[in-house]
């Protein structure tokens, strides 16, 4: 634990006369680190100091560091400065805890929170917020960001998530110049990377990089009940080595038990008997045994929702209870407060008993399908030690601030969404970084269980990689293109985009290219030279032998396909009891056809038996040239080719024809390169040529052929620099190019470049936004109820976990409507298919019918047992998720079109149905 403020009564003079400099020198810093119960460790303390020296920060250390003080400080300058400081963070939980944090800190009348279905005191001092909340006021261009002095970038390297990373650049990029910005990042591996790009795009950035962490983590193995250090110390070049131990406990168990098998394979027998199979610890095991040696809060990283419920219920089965009696009073205490406003009619459903009765053992789920109020009880028990155990998903790992002493992983594979794949080193440090809560434990501890496969040198690889390299994933996007045309025009929005990381990041990759380009060109030079030719101009020369060269291919390639054509015909004509000549290779001599395979495939096939005795089907590679029957046998009606005396039969009777298979062989045709006047006229033209009486000609040969070489891979690399540079650039241009045949751009107008529709769309931020926007201006959502459109506009948010299942459509305007978003989806398609763009996501109307029933007022066990009935995997904690999703898009419709208009007065009502009882409880 730091030391207390107290503390600092017992300085030496010379430490007392350091600490005044320092107060002096940041008087913002001082009284802020007075207010703190802890000293400041170094790295908090350079940062904070360029903050308050007007510099942009970028802060990336591990997790439990210690980063948010940064963040705080940059509120702290604020509101002693009387300016606005916006914090704003990847996720809508995060935003909640950190609107609690700071509301505790400094009051809520200086705090606000918008999470976008959330606005509370929007106008205040500080307020907490979800990235995309700060990118859409950037484009609205509003009066909130008057006054705004600093931003806070909480989990900044969230920009390279696939999905929504996209919106941290465009914050970053559309800030105004005066704003500092103080980014708080994950430890990442290219930190210097990220800050130059801030230094280039913001100004002056400093980079502040720890990898110290805070709490010291041990790495173990679980072998069975038994606990392992990973490492066993250090070798002489100072590099961690495995525990010996440890390797020979998991060789012993491969060698003497029987390896994991698929289900159904058959068990291996070793001598006669079948070898013991290996089981690792239970769950329930691993949390005893967890318990016992006071390692104990954990979270059990499993990478499956199912998984992790199916956990819980084994541990309740098996009795286990973590908790005291003095601990279930708090508990129920939490519990109530959290859900206080979930309907009482609606409990059972939702599985409340039993999850109530998990967390009075000490023992909960955490993943992305749990109900939202369920998920911040979780959160908050786990945080005060009231919940012990906490199986989870990998989404924990992003965000949430729930430390634990130990993590455990189960397995060291999860599925991607498309496969199951590997964990990183990244993810892993992600995952494992959990453990050790600062200012309570003396270290952290990281577990893995070990099962047969697993080596412990794989871990080892994972533990001790620190390697998590951020990259960025942004793209132009349609909302995002009619935004910039609109606020800068076309030609400022392309260098703005030139600006971004993502194509940072791309020039540097090309940066090895561009200097082997250049040596190449100085080769290219030097080879050039060595070819010289005192009769004349050797390039020139060198070129008619390589027109030579590739017409003689050329032709050789036609003479090939056309003896093939040929065979191929004549094959065609083959019929059963044909002699012929099989001209060369392992079946060469004389054949009856049995078969002439006329239908088989694409070309004949004929079936033959040859004077070997060798039966099958040959194809027109075996012939260099047509086939002519040299005779004919009289076959009987079935001939059984599998029978080994009817094809010695028919070989000695193919033997006493007297037939001879030189006589199927044809004179060969001339070759057309014989008689092709192109190629007479290069051959003319090379011996008319200076060079070729030269003495030393084969010798400037070979240099022209390096040349020709080296100059091939350098035009190849200039391509690919070429499509690297400036790439983000050209994706832009195709997007203004589809976006002006839609008329939602007008470029020729740079007074008014962005249409009524251009500026509809500038306001739709969604995955699908341009099919939002000509869903509305073609109308097809017009006349649907408010029911109805809810069902509509959620096949342009959701998508399904399960592909496979068809989703039920209510008949009648919702199947029409869906019908023509559909349509207008697939044109969409066929557009950005023609502009090489990525493609929208095709509509799923597969939350259609939940939205629709809860929407029109029905109760959300209906909901949910007629959802699972037809066979949709749908949580309650997904349902909502989903609804809200479809909320905040309908929100957007509705402001769009106005309440006066058909459509958002459809809107506006929708939200109205949806946003109740589970939907509407824990919103904050």
């Amino acid at each position: 634990m730091a030391a207390s403020r107290s503390d600092t009564a017992k300085l030496t003079p010379a430490e007392a006369y350091a600490a005044h400099n320092r107060r002096s020198a940041h008087p913002g810093l001082a009284d802020f680190a007075g207010g703190m119960d802890f000293e400041l460790d170094p790295f908090q303390r350079t940062a904070c100091q360029a903050l308050e020296a007007g510099r942009g920060v970028l802060v990336c250390a591990p997790t439990g560091a210690g980063k948010t003080v940064v963040g705080e400080f940059a509120v702290h300058l604020a509101l002693a400065e009387g300016r606005k400081c916006f914090y704003t963070t990847p996720i809508k939980a995060l935003s909640n805890q950190k609107y609690a944090d700071l509301c505790e800190r400094h009051g809520t009348d200086a705090v606000g929170l918008l999470t976008g279905d959330t606005s509370i005191n929007g106008d205040a001092q500080v307020v907490v917020m979800t990235t995309e909340v700060l990118r859409n006021m950037l484009y609205a261009g509003s009066r909130s960001l008057d006054q705004l002095g600093y931003v806070v970038m909480d989990e900044v390297h969230y920009l390279a998530d696939r999905f929504r990373g996209a919106v941290w650049e465009e914050v970053i990029l559309h800030l105004p110049d005066h704003v500092q910005l103080a980014s708080l990042s994950a430890t990442v591996s290219n930190a210097e990377e990220f800050g130059e790009w801030l230094q280039e795009v913001r100004g002056e950035t400093t980079v502040v990089v720890d990898e110290h962490r805070p709490v010291p983590l041990w790495q173990h193995m679980l072998v069975g009940s038994r606990m392992f250090d990973l490492f066993g110390g250090e070798s002489e070049g100072r590099e961690l080595t495995i525990n010996p131990h440890l390797l020979r406990r998991t060789q012993q168990i491969t060698r003497t038990h029987a390896p994991q098998r698929r289900r159904g394979a058959p068990p291996p027998k070793r001598g006669g008997q079948r070898p013991p199979r290996f089981f690792p610890p239970s769950r329930v095991e691993v949390l005893s045994g967890l318990d016992a040696a006071g390692l104990l809060p954990a979270i059990v990283f499993i990478f499956s929702r199912a998984g992790c419920d199916a956990a819980v219920a084994q541990c309740l089965r098996a009795g286990l209870r973590l908790t005291t009696e003095d601990e279930l009073a708090e508990i129920r205490e939490v519990i109530d407060e959290h859900t206080a406003s979930l309907p009482e009619s609606d409990l059972t459903v939702l599985g409340y008993w039993e999850w109530r009765d998990a967390l009075e053992h000490g023992v909960a789920a955490h993943h992305a399908g749990l109900l939202p109020a369920f998920k911040e009880t979780v959160e908050e028990l786990f945080v005060r030690g009231l919940v012990k155990a906490v199986f989870a998903t990998e989404t924990l790992a992003l965000g949430i601030n729930m430390p634990a002493r130990t993590v455990v992983l189960e397995r060291l594979v999860k599925f991607n969404g498309e496969s199951h794949v590997d964990l990183s080193p990244g993810e892993y440090t992600q995952l494992t970084g959990r453990a050790g809560r600062r200012g309570i434990d003396v270290e952290g501890h990281a577990v893995v269980v070990w099962q047969p496969g697993v080596d412990p040198k794989q871990v080892a690889g994972l533990a001790s990689t620190r390697t998590y390299p951020l990259r960025s994933s942004f793209r132009p996007g349609y909302n995002m293109a009619v935004n910039l045309v609109q606020r800068v025009g076309r030609d400022a929005a392309r260098d703005l985009l030139e600006q971004s990381f993502a194509q940072f990041q791309a020039d540097r990759s090309v940066v090895g290219q561009s200097r082997r380009i250049e040596r190449n060109a100085e080769a290219l030079g030097g080879y050039a030279e060595a070819m010289e030719c005192h009769l004349g101009d050797f390039q020139e020369y060198f070129q008619l032998r390589r027109r030579i060269s590739e017409r003689e291919k050329y032709l050789s390639r036609q003479n090939r396909a056309s003896q093939r054509a040929e065979a191929a015909k004549s094959l065609e004509k083959l019929r059963k009891g044909d002699v012929i000549a099989v001209p060369s290779g392992r079946r060469s001599g004389l054949a009856v056809v049995i078969d002439p395979g006329v239908e088989h495939l694409d070309e004949p096939r004929p079936l033959v038996v040859t004077e070997d005795r060798w039966s099958g089907r040959l194809s027109v590679a075996d012939f260099t040239s047509p086939v002519e029957p040299l005779g004919k046998l009289k076959l009987p009606k079935h001939v059984d080719t599998r029978s080994p005396k009817s094809r010695r039969d028919l070989a000695s009777t193919l033997r006493n024809t007297g037939l001879s298979p030189s006589e199927g062989r044809r004179s060969r045709r001339r070759s057309d390169a014989a008689d092709d006047e192109e190629l007479a006229t290069l051959r003319r033209a090379l011996r008319a040529h200076p060079c070729h009486g030269c003495d030393d000609r084969e010798n400037h040969a070979r240099w022209a052929e390096r040349h020709e070489r080296l100059r091939a891979e350098t035009e190849q690399l200039r391509r690919k620099v070429s499509a690297t540079t400036h790439s983000l650039a050209r994706s832009f241009d195709k997007i203004v190019a589809l976006l002006s045949e839609r008329e939602y751009l007008v470029p020729e107008e740079p007074e008014k470049p962005v249409t009524v529709d251009g500026r509809r769309l500038s306001q739709l931020y969604s995955e699908s936004d341009l099919l939002a926007a000509e869903c509305l201006r073609a109308g097809v959502w017009r006349g649907l109820g408010p029911a109805e459109l809810a069902a509509v506009v959620s096949a342009l948010v959701y998508e399904s976990r399960r592909e496979g299942i068809a989703p039920q459509v209510p008949s009648g305007p919702i199947s029409d409507a869906l019908d023509e978003t559909w349509r207008l989806w697939s044109e969409l398609e066929d557009d950005e298919r023609r502009h090489r763009l990525d493609r929208t996501r095709e509509p799923d109307p597969g939350f259609a019918w939940p939205v629709f029933r809860w929407a029109r007022g029905e109760s959300l066990e209906r909901v949910l047992t007629t959802a699972e009935s037809a066979g949709h995997e749908l949580s309650a904690g997904d349902f909502v998720r989903w609804c809200r999703q479809v909320v905040d898009l309908l929100d957007q419709v509705r402001e769009v079109t106005g309440k006066a208009d058909p459509v958002g007065s459809a809107a506006a009502k929708a939200v109205t149905a949806i946003r109740r009882g589970v939907v509407a409880a824990g919103a904050v």
